[in-house]
């Protein structure tokens, strides 16, 4: 089985990193088919990078796609989630929706500590579209942006470890994501310094793709996320502009 392993942002260093912390975890009927955004910020840290992105995750969809059994859209905030779920035919999982989904069934309340300050607002209402906006406690923010976390993990592990106890403390959370590539693997080495479960959004995600490769949910035939009717397009890519075409 292939999964596509998408990171919609420019970083290859960031797309390696996550292949590096999934590689120990990936079973060996599953191959792992990388792709990393053609176009768009190096770091996805603001709305505009993000609305970018998620242009770049179905231009990088269309371009790597072909035969794989499941979509790893492997960058917290999930830009682009519900447009690659609607145009694709196999399952969608995102990052940031399957670690909260995770700290959501754990029972009681979660915060969410991501680098960039402005994540919080993005993330708080990425958590209601979820239906999940009774459980998150916080979005507690640090100012390195995760490409910053991710050059320097070994400098950051204080700062990260500060940021769970103080939204564990003031908010009264009962379990931390750690949201983002660049903190990947970061978790279990702030967890001991915490007291509370600490959740690391790339092998969250993870997890819950395998699963979906595993047993795949039905892809609707009507609805929202049924594939959309086909449209003409301008200025595309000729894979993006063919998979739009194409039904």
């Amino acid at each position: 089985m292939r999964i596509l392993v998408l990171n919609p942002n420019t970083s290859a260093e960031m797309t390696e990193l996550v292949l590096r912390v999934l590689a120990p975890l990936v079973p060996a009927d599953v191959e792992l088919v990388p792709a990393t955004g053609r176009f768009g910020a190096r770091y996805i840290s603001s709305r505009s990078a993000g609305a970018i992105a998620g242009h770049a995750a179905l231009d990088a969809f269309a371009e790597h796609g072909a035969g794989c059994d499941a979509v790893y859209l492997a960058c917290f905030g999930d830009p682009g989630l519900m447009a690659l779920k609607e145009i694709s035919e196999v399952p969608v999982v995102g990052m940031a929706e399957a670690a909260c989904r995770q700290a959501a069934a754990q029972g009681g309340r979660f915060s969410i500590v991501t680098g960039g300050e402005r994540w919080g607002p993005i993330l708080t209402e990425f958590t209601a579209a979820l239906g999940l906006d009774g459980r998150l406690a916080a979005v507690e923010t640090v100012a390195p942006t995760g490409g910053d976390i991710a050059a320097d993990p070994d400098g950051s592990i204080a700062l990260l470890a500060d940021a769970c106890r103080r939204t564990v403390e003031r908010d009264g959370a009962q379990a931390v994501i750690l949201g983002g590539a660049g903190l990947a693997g970061l978790a279990a080495r702030v967890e001991p310094s915490v007291g509370v479960p600490v959740i690391c959004s790339t092998l969250a995600g993870f997890a819950a793709v395998l699963d979906a490769v595993r047993n795949p949910p039905r892809k609707p035939r009507q609805g929202d996320l049924a594939l959309p009717a086909s449209v003409p397009s301008i200025g595309l890519s000729a894979g993006l502009t063919r998979l739009l075409s194409e039904r």
